[in-house]
Order: structure tokens, then C-alpha cells, then sequence
């Protein structure tokens, strides 16, 4: 149910998951990026051979690279790396349809971030624009993994990776919890391997 595939009109059309997300990018611009292939699309990009491939991120998180965002060598600093990654996890559990706004009240426990890993592969610079995809890489007993990848929005371009472990967190103990069953179902549905 995934993919991007050519419209009418010549602009492309993504389809993610249930979701239908239209994207009026022209036909030409789309196939340049690495985003489509034919008839049928990649969501976001292609191994390193140049292959289209598949994905089934969730897309959490668009962006826009300041000035400011740049240091003296003239590209994001890595520390700004991390308010981007931080912002689309929050949307992450939003998407995967366990907001923070009502996983206290529903489930008795909400999540904390235990660990975070940072990879860079391309600079940015301003003006660049980003967009962040997400998917559900490991589901343990009392925590998960998300890997995201930060991409050129315009390019398709892989410009870092981040793996980030989220804890069950109970907030009258202060300590880790056993993932509610609830949460663990919705996670399974969206757990890539």
C-alpha cells in the first residue's frame, strides 16, 4: 500500500499506508530526485547501485535549514541535528496513533528516550529542505526502537540517520515499566525488520 506513482496532469501522487498524500511535484523533478521509476515509484529514495526501492516510513517531519542552523565551515552544525530528530519522534508516536497527549491517561504510562545515536552522511546547508521518515525497527519488553532517516526533501538525498531506544516509563514508580499490551500491538503493526 505504499509508494509514489505517476498522476495526472504530470505530477506525482505518494500513497503511504491508508493515507493518500498528494505531492504536486512535477513528473520530471520526481524521476530526478530518485523518487520514481515508470509507472511505479520508490517512497524516498534508492540503494546505493541507483535502485529504486520501497519503503514504509512513516513520514513525521518537513523542515527548513536557517543561516543560523550554519557554522564556520558553512554547513548544519551537528548540534542542530538533534532538535529536528527530537521534534519527529514526538510526532513518530503521533502517526503510529500513541500520542504523548493521551498515553498517560490511556495506558498508566508514557515513554522516555534511553538512548540516542546520531549518524551524518551529507551536509546541509541553508535553504535545504528536509524530510523525516520513520519506522518501528524493534519492539522489546520494555522498550522499542525507532530508526529515522532524515532526507533532502528535493533530492531524495539519505543526510543522517538516527536510532533512538524509547522507554515505558511509569510515572508513580520513577522507574521502566512492561510495555502495556496495547501499546505493543500498535507497534507491531508498524514493526519493520
Amino acid at each position: 500500500l505504499g509508494g509514489v506513482f505517476e498522476g495526472g496532469h504530470g505530477h506525482s501522487v505518494a500513497m503511504l499506508g491508508p493515507w493518500l498524500i498528494v505531492y504536486w511535484l512535477p513528473r520530471g523533478a520526481a524521476r530526478a530526485a530518485g523518487l520514481c521509476a515508470r509507472a511505479r515509484c520508490a517512497m524516498a529514495g534508492a540503494d546505493r547501485q541507483g535502485n529504486a526501492i520501497m519503503t514504509e516510513a512513516l513520514e513525521v517531519l518537513r523542515g527548513v535549514i536557517h543561516p543560523w542552523h550554519e557554522d564556520h565551515f558553512g554547513h548544519m552544525n551537528v548540534r542542530h541535528y538533534a532538535p529536528f530528530f527530537d521534534d519527529a519522534v514526538y510526532h513518530m508516536w503521533t502517526r503510529l496513533g500513541l500520542p504523548y497527549s493521551g498515553m498517560l491517561a490511556e495506558h498508566g504510562v508514557h515513554m522516555v528516550s534511553a538512548e540516542a545515536k546520531t549518524r551524518f552522511m551529507k551536509e546541509l546547508k541553508a535553504g535545504d529542505l528536509i524530510v523525516i521518515g520513520g519506522v518501528v525497527s524493534r519492539i522489546g519488553t520494555k522498550s522499542c526502537t525507532f530508526d529515522l532517516r532524515m532526507r533532502h526533501a528535493d533530492t531524495g538525498a539519505e543526510h543522517a540517520a538516527y536510532e533512538i531506544v524509547e522507554v515505558v516509563f511509569d510515572p508513580a514508580t520513577r522507574k521502566s515499566a512492561p510495555m502495556p499490551d496495547a501499546i505493543r500491538a500498535r507497534l507491531q503493526g508498524y514493526l519493520r525488520a
